[in-house]
């Protein structure tokens, strides 16, 4: 039973990583909505670059470097939006 599941979830691993790669992706939506765009720049661009390479991987059919950039996409992309629900809005009619 154990090397069943085992076995199960060393395919699953190989396989495309859907699930990893829908969640970069709304992560990085999220990081946007909240404002990263200028208050956490570099964070989300950190984010875009490593789901372009996600999608490249994935391209190229190496499952597990795309599921790795994935998976760094998501926490730059967390990174950005902590930064930006941490950071204080700009007021731009301040003098």
């Amino acid at each position: 039973m154990v090397l069943l599941l085992m076995t199960m979830t060393a395919a699953c691993q190989t396989g495309p990583p859907v699930q990893e790669m829908s969640d970069a992706r709304q992560a990085i939506a999220v990081a946007k909505e909240a404002g990263a765009e200028q208050l956490a720049a570099d964070e989300l661009r950190a984010a875009e670059e490593h789901l372009k390479q996600a999608e490249e991987s994935l391209t190229d059919k190496a499952y597990a470097q795309a599921r790795r950039a994935a998976l760094q996409a998501k926490r730059s992309a967390m990174d950005a939006l902590s930064i930006a629900e941490n950071s204080e809005p700009i007021d731009h009619d301040r003098n």
